[in-house]
């Protein structure tokens, strides 16, 4: 496969040579102290692999209220939501699983060496400048090797620091909601000279998260109160970017994060008790720099340090057996050479390293660590209507027990090839192949009773087809994707019970993927200062196990992946207050890979409506906004017996000046 790959590679990037275009291969240029980036919206349409961006004013606009609804509006995405403010909240993409989908936050990949999932809750959206899907890989080729461990990344910037004056500038926020919900955010921002400027933010959530909900016991219908999930939390962030000169700039994060939470348990018929709670604790720094060493010649270097705990009791068990306390720390660096020779060739070389460890309180800890060294190489082409990436990954996992076995190295090889080409100015058509693994997590390979250290990595293959087409008629703008796609894992980690208390994880699962994702955008110019603007996804996903052709469930759609899915969104900008309003819709799905009556949840829609507006307030600009989301009152759920809140509201206010 790598071989063909190559080859192809080969003749692509050798047929181009030929067109007589001259584009340059960048996106970014620096004139003097003035820098030019081109838009996102035509990145999405000129893309070789599928991108999908959200920014502040389109999140406003179309009524996004947090990061779970916010990620309802990305096609191919699969969201955990375990309920409430306060519930985790993960994401896989087109079927590949939560372990297999990266975040990146500023430009630096997050890390989970535990479980390998990120839990999105934890990121609010009143700092976020822009939020992106990126399906394979994207055509910035001038970032970590990290970034392209993954089949697919969300990718969250936070807002850009001010840079037009050195006046400071605070802005003051406050949201209340349904259900005890409160949460103030407080930021101050000041642009100190021509080179330098910072930013310190803190946020607090409160919320008890007690909302109704209703199941039916066959002809019995049974309502309740969800209990034992409040929610305490606070995030801080220092910022600051110091351009030092022409071609030189230093930018740099400092961030907290403090949950102290209650943790609901399942809800039965005749049961919603639980008194388990999680504290979870998280600090980091980064820094990036990024230098022109001459004309042709790019450096970027970052390193973070990562340190995260979570403390678990379960008050429901008298002996404590179940409590226990995890730390793990991460030290990372990584280096990016860019290359550009002419308009048309751009190279990059990235090396990265990673060392991961993790202990905990339980008596069986073996205190693993994990040495990671990541090498990429890549190569882009681009003229007038062809461009044409390719990409060779190496990665190398070292693994380590202190006080045990250690699980295997791992090595491997792992390429990627990616197109796009103009057909007619309004009509871009694509293609890309990736090829990637997945290595056990710490709880895949040591967890008590469950992982198992001679684990083999997860493989995937996935490509893509898809176009992208836009269109501006006077008043009205088009624009729409279409890509279709083909996924496998193989040798998938799946846990399988010994008996009712001990479980190991084994190499047995395969899963294929056929699927299809389509958007729309438009907006329309009713008159002045009068927008209409509609935006939606449909996304068809068949994610079935191929495990064992014997097996009855051979062929069933695999556990919580629905076949259809879909979201929709119409706003109308006026001068008076500013409408909204969303639906959100997911087909049925099942709760294991057997299709029985029991393990089925049932399909669901959520309907919401939103009003803004601002108002000039002496020498800052206030907004206020209402938001009432599930209009009609439903009852569902996303993890079963995990009841998600029925109809509620959002009142924020916000001040900035």
């Amino acid at each position: 496969m790598m071989k063909r790959l190559l080859l192809f590679a080969g003749f692509l990037m050798t047929s181009a040579y030929v067109s007589a275009q001259t584009d340059r291969v960048d996106s970014v240029r620096h004139i003097g102290e003035v820098q030019v980036t081109s838009s996102r919206k035509h990145h999405v349409l000129t893309s070789t692999s599928p991108l999908h961006v959200m920014d502040h004013g389109e999140m406003l606009r179309m009524g996004v209220t947090d990061m779970a609804d916010a990620l309802h509006r990305l096609p191919g995405i699969t969201l955990r939501d375990y309920g409430g403010a306060g519930g985790m909240k993960t994401v896989s993409v087109r079927g590949f699983g939560a372990k297999h989908t990266g975040v990146g936050y500023d430009g630096v990949m997050l890390s989970e060496c535990q479980s390998g999932e990120i839990d999105l809750s934890r990121y609010s959206l009143d700092n976020v400048g822009s939020l992106s899907l990126v399906i394979g890989d994207n055509d910035d080729i001038f970032i970590p090797a990290r970034q392209a461990t993954t089949p697919a990344s969300v990718h969250i910037q936070s807002m850009a620091l001010p840079s037009d004056d050195v006046r400071p500038h605070l802005t003051a926020q406050l949201k209340i909601g349904s259900f005890g919900y409160v949460s103030p955010f407080v930021k101050y921002e000041q642009n100190v000279n021509d080179h330098f400027a910072f930013s310190a933010l803190g946020e607090y959530t409160y919320a008890e998260n007690d909302y109704p909900y209703t199941i039916k016991n066959g002809i019995e219908t049974i309502k309740d109160h969800r209990r034992n999930s409040r929610m305490n939390s606070g995030h801080g962030e220092l910022n600051f970017a110091w351009n030092m000169s022409a071609g030189n700039r230093l930018t740099g994060k400092l961030y907290y994060y403090d949950n102290d939470r209650l943790l609901p348990g399942q809800v039965f018929y005749y049961s919603n008790t639980s008194r388990e709670t999680l504290r979870d604790r998280n600090l980091f720094g980064q820094l990036m720099y990024q230098t022109r060493l001459c004309e042709t010649l790019s450096l970027k270097v970052s390193g973070k340090v990562n340190w995260s705990a979570s403390y678990y009791d379960d008050g429901m068990v008298a002996s404590q057996i179940l409590d226990a306390d995890y730390w793990q720390r991460e030290y990372y660096t990584t280096a990016s050479l860019l290359y550009m020779p002419c308009d048309r060739w751009a190279f990059d070389y990235s090396a990265d390293y990673a060392y991961n460890n993790l202990n905990s309180t339980l008596p069986m800890d073996v205190r693993p660590y994990r040495n990671t060294i990541l090498q990429s190489a890549t190569a882009k082409y681009r003229d007038g209507s062809l461009t044409v990436m390719w990409r060779l990954l190496w990665s190398l996992y070292l693994n380590g027990a202190k006080d045990g076995d250690a699980a295997d190295d791992m090595r491997r090889m792992s390429p990627s090839l990616s197109l796009s080409y103009q057909l007619m100015p309004q009509l871009h058509v694509r293609a890309s192949f990736k090829e990637i693994f997945r290595t056990p997590t710490f709880n895949e390979n040591y967890f008590w009773h469950y992982g198992t250290k001679d684990l083999k990595a997860e493989r995937t293959e996935q490509l893509n087809i898809g176009a992208t087409w836009k269109s501006d008629l006077g008043p009205t703008t088009v624009q729409a994707t279409l890509d279709g796609y083909y996924n496998t894992v193989r040798d998938m980690i799946v846990a399988v019970p010994f008996n009712m208390f001990v479980w190991n994880c084994v190499n047995v699962g395969k899963v294929r993927v056929l699927g299809l994702d389509a958007t729309l955008n438009a907006s329309h110019q009713l008159a002045e200062r009068h927008t209409l603007t509609l935006s939606g996804y449909y996304s068809y996903q068949r994610a079935q196990n191929r495990t064992n052709a014997e097996s009855p469930y051979y062929n069933n759609q695999i556990a919580y992946m629905p076949v259809h899915s879909g979201s929709a969104a119409v706003a109308w900008e006026n001068p008076w207050v500013n409408l909204s309003a969303n639906i959100m819709a997911v087909g049925e799905r099942w709760s294991t890979n057997e299709h029985l009556a029991e393990t089925r949840v049932e399909g669901y829609y959520e309907l919401g409506v939103s009003a803004n507006r601002r108002f000039h307030v002496g020498s800052g600009v206030m907004t206020l906004r209402f938001d009432l989301k599930n209009l009609t009152d439903n009852q569902y759920e996303i993890v079963r017996s995990y009841p998600m809140p029925g109809i509620s509201y959002q009142f924020s206010l916000n001040y900035k000046f």
